[in-house]
């Protein structure tokens, strides 16, 4: 059995019940195949694989708190401390009802690679809470925040462990986590990024996913004699990520025609009008199908089928696993050319195998959407240097960070022989980064 398999069967065995995490563990193992093998005996007397599979650290515990009603509620909570070989550990909390430890792995271990890849020094973490903010009044949400912080705290800080955020948590829930952190500890530090421009955030983080998804997607199509301009785009999702990222296609000269949220999708043959989709996502937290009571001339679908819309560009910015391979057939059939992926493995394997099969352009989530964490990096930048960059100046480093990485998962799919997979390229690019750090540092 060769050392990739054997460390896959070890992962599953080992980590029962956690299929996103196995998943994401033979997705970057079986890419990484030609390295492994070339350098097995290396790897394999310092257990790289063992170590590279395994967090470095999970820390467990229950999040208690009071509702409106005065009933005492209880949460799990969670941060995975993955690797930090090549800095403090970074990535988001997310909170929604679908977290557990498993998906949190999985999370971490491809936020290790991501962060690589940004040419920063961050090392991979995520965490959350299976608590669901929606429809929880803004006191509620204060007293859980304040609860999972008390627990939290002892184990973050800016140079150990710098939490952002994802799903479920916004400048709303940052705020509370942060002010908690400050009271518990005293310290005035950029321990959280995603904070509010009035005590330590950096302009363009709002923005920076969906725009960073837009600057690697454009460098990738200049690089295979494509434009952009011109080009009709369907993005799943309606948050920060797809809405940003419709706003830069735009500014580019592409037309979005489709967006959605959990319950369905709007289709809008004449483009999306992004301030319709900010008043009712941003202001009044509302359904993507309300967009048509103000754009009567769309028309709002009930359920899945996004990706039965034909399109040259497809962005799915939702959530993982949501496009399979039956959606791959379907953009094929429409004559889409290229797929970057604006959310964490939201593309199956079989439907990833499919799209490369067949031609379309594909750029992984671990490249693509890294744009918030770098923008996250810039912002502890700030905090440690005690000064604010302009929008433009944050936004131009964002920029070349994502043009940079992509010139990093070219170049590694060319040494490899694969010429054109920006999945191999990607991972072997954050992969040879944090392993050579790790056994630079020596085993532990």
């Amino acid at each position: 059995m060769s050392y990739v398999d054997e460390i896959y069967a070890k992962v599953v065995e080992q980590n029962p019940g956690e299929a996103e995490f196995h998943q994401a563990v033979k997705e970057v193992l079986d890419s990484l195949r030609v390295v492994i093998d070339a350098n097995e005996e290396k790897y394999r007397k310092l257990a790289v694989l063992e170590n590279l599979v395994e967090p470095e650290r999970i820390i467990s515990f229950r999040v208690p708190w009071v509702d409106d009603k005065g009933q005492v509620q209880v949460n799990k909570g969670y941060r995975v401390q993955f690797n930090s070989a090549i800095g403090p550990y970074k990535g988001g909390l997310r909170l929604h009802p679908s977290v557990n430890q498993g998906i949190l792995k999985f999370l971490g271990f491809e936020q290790t690679f991501k962060n690589s890849l940004t040419g920063l020094p961050i090392g991979g973490g995520k965490g959350g809470s299976n608590f669901d903010p929606k429809g929880k009044s803004d006191r509620e949400v204060m007293a859980f925040c304040q609860s999972f912080m008390t627990e939290l705290y002892k184990y973050i800080g800016a140079d150990q462990d710098v939490p952002a955020g994802d799903i479920g948590v916004g400048a709303r829930e940052i705020g509370y986590l942060y002010g908690q952190y400050k009271r518990l500890t005293g310290l005035y530090e950029g321990v959280l990024t995603g904070k509010g421009l009035t005590y330590g955030g950096s302009l363009a983080r709002k923005e920076a996913t969906g725009f960073g998804l837009i600057y690697i997607l454009k460098e990738m199509l200049t690089h295979n004699n494509m434009e952009l301009a011109g080009k009709t785009v369907v993005i799943s999702g309606s948050g920060n990520v797809a809405t940003y990222a419709a706003q830069k296609a735009q500014q580019f000269g592409a037309k979005v025609v489709a967006m959605s949220d959990s319950n369905g999708y709007v289709y809008d043959p004449d483009g999306i009008k992004l301030d319709v989709v900010k008043e009712i996502k941003e202001v009044r937290r509302g359904r993507i199908k309300e967009y048509v009571d103000a754009v009567p001339t769309a028309k709002y679908t009930e359920g899945k089928g996004i990706w039965t819309v034909p399109c040259d560009i497809a962005l799915p910015c939702a959530t993982q696993n949501e496009l399979n391979l039956d959606d791959a057939k379907a953009l094929k059939a429409n004559g889409c050319q290229a797929v970057a992926e604006g959310a964490n493995m939201p593309t199956t394997r079989e439907a990833t195998d499919f799209i490369q099969a067949n031609g379309i352009l594909f750029m992984p989530g671990k490249a693509a959407n890294a744009g918030g964490v770098a923008t996250s990096a810039l912002e502890m930048s700030q905090n440690s240097l005690r000064m604010s960059w302009t929008f433009d100046e944050v936004d131009a480093k964002l920029h070349d960070i994502m043009v940079n990485i992509f010139a990093k998962a070219d170049d590694a799919a060319k040494r490899y022989g694969m010429p054109g997979n920006y999945v191999a390229g990607a991972n072997i690019a954050g992969f040879e980064k944090v392993v050579d750090a790790m056994m630079a540092q020596g085993v532990c």
